[in-house]
């Protein structure tokens, strides 16, 4: 094994924090949704490839800027989200269940996807690819600054409502005891669409984040999921912020263990920090 200059290894932990961010804005709408309304909702890593397919769409076919997606598609996936909250609450479905019936709609979504554009590799060609600056010896790519500046600043923002806001303090009053809450006059099924609603919503931004970074193929869907999983169990269910931080420590993470070892070995770094985490604090994931 060959140790990495400094520059290398520098700009493999900025490359960390540049990807561990995209697994933060993912795996902040799969928390909070999981936290907060008891939901485990694996249709939220199709939604995001389906808005990282419809980016490519508007900016191949309609000659669309890819950031005008963050401001096109998050509307129709609140509206999608929030129905299919509606559908969830009106046949009482249990965590479990939900863990299956929305694995079913991800894999409904993965086979539009496929009829759609196929199952051959997509690229979301444009200006930004390019874009780059220097500071110092680094380089910092555009898009993947642009996914870190969101997600840190929407993390911040939900925390913020979470915390500060009479919206934030009745969803947390729902999540921790929804009875006592209805009883003060909550009303816990209009925040639950709300709130299913909005992590639609997330998907659809991280969505395009994701084509802005990343090559797509519609079987990519579920190679995302163990390491959302591992940032949103190390971050905390039903913490805004809690995804963010454990994201960039597990992207970081495993960009210097490509740097000093082999990228074959990065996969173990997420897995290996959530079972020591479950084995440190079983109680509290």
């Amino acid at each position: 094994m060959t140790l990495p200059s400094l520059n290398l290894l520098m700009q493999s932990i900025l490359s960390g924090i540049f990807i561990g961010s995209l697994y933060g804005l993912i795996g902040l709408g799969l928390g909070l949704t999981w936290g907060l309304l008891r939901q485990i909702n694996l249709s939220h890593f199709g939604l995001v490839f389906l808005g990282a397919y419809l980016s490519y769409h508007m900016a191949t076919v309609a000659h669309i800027d890819p950031l005008w997606g963050l401001l096109i598609l998050p509307p129709f996936f609140f509206v999608f989200g929030a129905g299919m909250q509606w559908v969830l609450a009106r046949f009482a479905i249990t965590p479990f269940n939900s863990l299956l019936a929305t694995f079913g709609v991800t894999v409904v979504i993965e086979s539009l996807i496929q009829s759609i554009w196929t199952a051959d590799y997509r690229r979301l060609e444009s200006d930004y690819n390019d874009m780059k600056f220097k500071v110092g010896s680094l380089f910092v790519p555009i898009p993947e600054l642009i996914t870190l500046v969101l997600a840190v600043g929407i993390a911040v923002a939900i925390w913020a409502a979470m915390r500060y806001t009479d919206l934030g303090k009745a969803l947390r009053a729902m999540a921790e005891d929804a009875p006592i809450a209805a009883a003060f006059g909550i009303n816990q099924k209009a925040l639950s669409l709300g709130l299913a609603g909005m992590c639609s919503a997330l998907a659809a931004i991280a969505g395009v984040c994701l084509a802005l970074t990343f090559t797509l193929a519609p079987s990519q869907i579920f190679t995302w999921v163990g390491v959302v999983f591992a940032a949103v169990m190390l971050g905390g269910l039903g913490s805004p912020l809690g995804p963010l931080f454990a994201g960039i420590l597990i992207g970081v993470s495993e960009a210097v263990t490509m740097a000093v070892a082999s990228p074959s070995w990065a996969p173990i770094v997420s897995f290996s920090l959530l079972i020591f985490m479950l084995l440190l604090r079983p109680g509290k994931s």
